[in-house]
């Protein structure tokens, strides 16, 4: 997957997303972001105000994917991210992969869009054999499906109505 940075059409920023996005409206198609985990520094990217933000840069159909936590281990976090996101976006989807780096070996990531009818868990491109093979040793169409597909406990906390503050 890393070939795609090579892609003409790829813009990597690496710095605080919060500044490089106050001025930035209708301005991408995609925003993905890999942040440290909810505590100092990192504590606003997960919060509503940093998804409004996204918001307002994504063009019309645009998508945003980030880092939200594990549902082993901190699914009050990913409830309240799911919560303002759904108040924010038409589409909001929570899934989770297997790295096993990450404690629990599972990472999870929001993803979320301006277009209500975008099915997230459905790849809108397949990669052949031969590009799996060479570019992939995770990844596949299998896999991405799969990832939205939570255990009933994490799938009953974030279908729950939001709880009053």
């Amino acid at each position: 997957m890393a070939a795609g940075f090579e892609h003409p059409k790829v813009k990597i920023h690496i710095g605080d997303g919060f500044a490089f996005l106050e001025d930035k409206v209708d301005s991408f198609d995609v925003i993905i972001t890999d942040s440290s985990d909810p505590v100092g520094p990192a504590a606003s990217l997960f919060q509503a105000k940093f998804f409004e933000l996204m918001k307002n840069a994504l063009h019309a159909g645009g998508i945003i994917c980030t880092q939200c936590e594990c549902i082993w281990l901190h699914m009050p976090i990913i409830k309240e991210v799911t919560g303002f996101c759904r108040k924010l976006f038409a589409k909001v989807d929570y899934g989770f992969v297997t790295i096993p780096t990450y404690p629990c070996g599972q990472i999870g990531l929001m993803v979320c869009s301006k277009d209500g009818g975008l099915n997230v868990p459905e790849p809108l491109r397949k990669w052949t054999k031969e590009q799996e093979a060479k570019f992939c040793r995770y990844y596949n169409s299998e896999i991405h499906r799969a990832s939205f597909v939570l255990p009933q406990f994490a799938k009953a906390a974030l279908e729950a109505p939001e709880e009053s503050k």
